[in-house]
């Protein structure tokens, strides 16, 4: 992938800015990479692979954004896809949509993400009982929700790692 203003540096992974970038043009960088560290068939290991393909792509958004990764069984990525988009404190988030989308996409397994705004990544009780709904209505189709992660520019937080799950 080739980036405006940045070439290859010696190091896989590691780049020389070429001549001046604004904020702007650095975000734009950093989401294009995030995006192709998402590709399908990238192996999801851990949470903080998903963490750190996640975080960049939602972490500055000025309204709240729920999305999914869905996974395959051996959990390498199928898709990413932002599935529902709100206000700047809440989203209106349907169990039932996701359940379908991920039947759609044939996943065995699937990662919930959403943002706050606020920058705040602590869950709210909604997200706690949300996550619930979730991960039984997967369940009903025996696809298993391996985290919810909550995402805001001071930091994410991993349901699962929290035993919220």
């Amino acid at each position: 992938m080739r980036y405006h203003k940045l070439r290859a540096g010696e190091c896989p992974g590691t780049y020389i800015v070429t001549e001046p970038v604004t904020e702007q043009e650095l975000l734009h960088i950093a989401n294009q990479i995030a995006r192709k560290r998402l590709a399908k068939g990238t192996a999801i290991t851990s949470t903080t692979d998903a963490t750190e393909r996640l975080q960049t792509l939602l972490q500055d958004r000025e309204h709240e954004v729920f999305g999914a990764l869905f996974l395959d069984a051996q959990h390498r990525v199928i898709a990413f896809e932002e599935l529902f988009r709100g206000t700047l404190d809440s989203a209106s988030i349907y169990p039932r949509e996701v359940v379908k989308r991920a039947l759609q996409c044939n996943c065995g397994a699937l990662i919930a993400v959403h943002n706050h705004p606020s920058g705040n990544p602590e869950p709210s009780q909604s997200d706690r009982v949300f996550t619930q709904a979730l991960k039984e209505a997967l369940a009903l189709v025996d696809i298993r929700l391996l985290d919810h992660l909550v995402v805001g520019a001071e930091g994410v937080v991993s349901m699962a790692e929290r035993g919220q799950l």
